[in-house]
């Protein structure tokens, strides 16, 4: 099996099991005085410090957590009390099950945010939560963040950026954003699951816990930590570099996808390297990922999110793809791809799309 659904969970990086099983040599709890309970204490704040250099912000601003949906309702939960909420239309499930009756802020056709809408909508009423994710879970599309923040900030909002897809694959230094909340996940970076991380800036230091407790995480998120996940996750951080060949390996996939009849969804956007996002015209999403499963590739149709079922899109529908959002695949390559394997996909692509033709004729 080649593995090309990295935007699901990267495979798992070397640095990150070795950081893990380290931790998981380690017996106390990092809230005992004893020297056990130091020791993990002491592994739980070197995470929190290799974190907090890794994006920029500041170590006493870093809340542990099981992962990017849980912090991702905290900062819905406790931000957005009081506050008009706004939701990118293409965000996370996640977002929109914690911001039920919130305001969407519509995209265009590739899916970039509209920010003329969002000064529309911050301009009308009272204080905001605006949520925006860096970079799409489905088509790669990033966002223009630094815009929508300075946006936010001339008009007294809040801006909470998932950065699940974006942490490790681009630039992103928190301090310089100024968002209110950044959310990352470990094994999106190649770490273990169970694991991800708010990173707090202006407006959200004051941050109320989800999940009440023994005050861990300065009162911000009770319960005991998972040392071994959260080890791993500062290890993956360190290691996850934007892949340089990865530009290249994607434009190889589309071509290939264009020729056989597909079309690429969000071409024109500045997009993940690692992500395209392919429309192949009446041929059902759930056909081509169990086509191209059965020949040895692993890809998927929209987030991993749905208990293993494939539904239409609502990202692609909010992008206005029509038919095609129930007609498309996302191959996203992991931190481990090869060259013999992108091609090897290519190929089998085509070999797909060839068949569905055929199959429809």
């Amino acid at each position: 099996m080649i593995y090309l659904d990295a935007n699901a969970s990267e495979p798992l990086r070397p640095e990150a099991r070795a950081a893990a099983l380290a931790a998981l040599d380690l017996t106390g709890n990092p809230a005992s005085v004893h020297g056990a309970g130091r020791a993990a204490r002491a592994c739980l704040e070197d995470a929190r410090e290799r974190l907090a250099a890794r994006f920029g912000a500041p170590a006493q601003e870093v809340v542990f957590t099981s992962g990017a949906t849980e912090a991702l309702a905290q900062v819905i939960a406790a931000l957005g009390a009081g506050r008009r909420v706004i939701v990118g239309a293409t965000e996370h499930p996640a977002v929109f099950a914690a911001a039920a009756g919130a305001a969407i802020l519509p995209v265009d056709g590739r899916g970039v945010a509209d920010l003329a809408a969002l000064e529309a909508l911050l301009t009308r009423g009272g204080p905001a939560l605006v949520a925006l994710m860096a970079a799409n879970n489905e088509t790669g599309t990033l966002q223009p963040l630094a815009e929508a923040a300075a946006l936010c900030h001339r008009h007294g909002a809040l801006l909470l950026a998932d950065a699940a897809q974006a942490a490790g694959r681009v630039a992103l230094d928190c301090g310089a954003l100024g968002a209110a909340a950044v959310v990352v996940s470990g094994h999106k970076m190649g770490g273990p699951a169970g694991a991800g991380a708010l990173l707090l800036g202006p407006g959200g230091s004051a941050l109320a816990p989800l999940i009440g407790g023994g005050g861990q995480e300065r009162g911000r998120r009770g319960g005991t930590p998972g040392l071994a996940a959260i080890a791993g996750m500062a290890a993956a951080a360190d290691a996850a570099r934007p892949g340089e060949a990865m530009a290249g390996w994607r434009a190889e996939i589309e071509r290939a996808a264009v020729a056989a009849g597909a079309v690429v969804i969000g071409a024109g956007a500045a997009r993940l390297a690692n992500t395209t996002c392919l429309g192949l015209p009446g041929v059902a999403a759930q056909t081509q990922v169990i086509a191209l499963d059965l020949a040895g590739f692993a890809v998927s149709a929209g987030a991993a999110c749905s208990s293993g079922k494939i539904a239409r899109s609502h990202v692609l529908a909010a992008m206005g793809c029509g038919a095609l959002a129930g007609e498309a695949i996302r191959v996203s390559l992991p931190w481990n791809a090869t060259a013999a394997a992108v091609a090897a996909f290519a190929e089998a692509y085509g070999a797909m799309a060839a068949g569905s033709s055929r199959r429809a004729a």
